[in-house]
């Protein structure tokens, strides 16, 4: 295992999830460590965690003396420092449909579903349980809706979202599902989406990086 590449991150974590995925599918090994996103207040919020991410938010890259926080934003870079075993299609159309639909998963669907949103709900503005629940599948359903509409109806769709090769679309896609599941989100209605979840789950690199398969696993 690299001591050059280091994924800080939490098993349970969606952007954490992503990342595993990416990094798997590119066959680049890294060093896990875990950052508790619960235990003790929260081991994000200390200050060890704080000097190396003022966010206070996992993933976190470390590579070479280089650290990358945000999902995305690592993906992105092992794209480009490693080509091989591309996650963007050759193409600039194609390209842009695939961040499309990882950007309107992880800037419009994931953030409104964060531990430290949900918590602000239940802890600040007094939120039920059942209330928390319902903000979180209104916020999945919407979201939802939507990529099955324009997963469905694009030509560009084949074994994956955007061809027969899976891309950060896919990478954003199943970890999706993943948190929906875990707060009982109906998703029949989402056929297109399960279908395509389906197959990436048939890869090594989604197996291994399902949180059931993290060494932090509870």
């Amino acid at each position: 295992m690299s001591s050059e590449r280091i994924l800080y991150n939490y098993f349970r974590s969606s952007s954490s999830y992503r990342v595993r995925i990416a990094l798997n599918l590119k066959s680049l090994p890294f060093e896990y460590l875990a950052v508790h996103l619960n235990r003790h207040g929260g081991e994000q919020f200390s200050h060890d965690f704080r000097t190396l991410n003022p966010q206070q938010l996992v993933p976190l890259l470390f590579e070479n003396g280089n650290s990358i926080s945000q999902s995305l934003a690592i993906i992105e870079y092992l794209e480009e420092m490693y080509p091989e075993h591309p996650l963007l299609p050759s193409t600039p159309e194609d390209r842009a449909y695939v961040r499309q639909i990882a950007n309107a998963i992880a800037c419009e669907m994931h953030p409104v579903n964060n531990l430290r949103v949900l918590k602000y709900l239940t802890e600040e503005l007094k939120l039920t349980d059942d209330a928390k629940k319902g903000w979180i599948r209104h916020w999945n359903e919407l979201g939802l809706q939507a990529l099955e509409k324009t997963i469905l109806n694009s030509p560009k769709r084949g074994q994956f979202i955007c061809g027969n090769t899976p891309t950060i679309a896919d990478c954003c896609l199943v970890p999706q599902l993943f948190n929906a599941r875990r707060f009982d989100v109906d998703l029949a209605p989402y056929p297109t989406l399960l279908a395509i979840a389906h197959e990436c789950e048939m890869l090594k690199a989604f197996e291994l990086a399902h949180p059931g398969m993290q060494p932090d696993t509870e």
